[in-house]
């Protein structure tokens, strides 16, 4: 009995450590590892009744048959867009897609059929970088009963390679390090509603910046280690006293 209650403390602390998201259920997540040269690479998952429902496509959302993998590599291609991933996997008794996307400019990804519904602008201000995507209404397919509950949710996040000096993401964020997430109900979202990612972040990556504070580390190190050893020889080289 003793067991059982220090279990369920624990998976108590556990849900709350992770804010419930062990179980939110993602029907369509957009994950943009942005750089700052404005390149990125661009993660969705959705299952593919969301993918119709939302971006109007057309494929077979019978959970017996796997979508085309090159269909899906050509709707979401463009000229600035480049697949080089699709994968599929099946939960919930629907089939959901994966598809890994290198972008050359992330302001030109909205000219990409998947990502039109979007505007995007990356630009420096002053000292920062701001991102900014306005998300707007969806396509709105009736995709007919496909086994949604109503709880489930829709994602955009953004991993960021500098310091974040402001977003609007809310209280929560950033977690998990770099990275923003906005959320909405997938039922907010198939009716239009507006979301607004905005983000602020600093010129030099952080990359950069922890190269830079263990190469001064290691200058330090250097230059201590020289000091001791010619204090030590000098010491050394001192004529005894009779």
């Amino acid at each position: 009995m003793r067991i059982r209650s220090v279990c369920a403390l624990l998976a108590v602390c556990v849900l709350s450590a992770c804010g419930g998201s062990l179980f939110k259920t993602y029907e369509y997540e957009e994950d943009m590892y942005l750089r700052l040269d404005g390149t990125a690479t661009l993660y969705v998952n959705s299952s593919v009744a969301a993918l119709n429902a939302l971006r109007g496509t057309t494929f077979d959302t019978n959970p017996a048959k796997a979508p085309d993998r090159e269909a899906l590599r050509t709707f979401f291609s463009s000229q600035t867009a480049r697949v080089d991933r699709v994968t599929l996997s099946r939960r919930s008794n629907r089939r959901y897609i994966h598809v890994r996307i290198q972008v050359d400019d992330v302001e030109t990804l909205t000219q990409a059929a998947p990502f039109s519904w979007s505007t995007i602008s990356f630009k420096r201000d002053g000292d920062l970088l701001d991102y900014r995507q306005s998300v707007g209404p969806s396509a709105g397919h009736d995709v007919g009963n496909v086994g949604w509950r109503g709880d489930e949710l829709v994602a955009f996040r953004l991993h960021l390679p500098s310091k974040i000096a402001y977003h609007n993401a809310g209280s929560g964020n950033p977690h998990r390090g770099n990275i923003l997430e906005w959320e909405q109900s997938l039922a907010d979202r198939l009716h239009g509603a507006s979301l607004t990612l905005d983000a602020r972040m600093e010129t030099q990556s952080i990359l950069y910046r922890t190269l830079a504070l263990f190469g001064a580390t290691i200058v330090l190190v250097a230059v201590l280690f020289v000091l001791l050893l010619w204090w030590v020889l000098r010491r050394g080289a001192r004529p005894a006293q009779v």
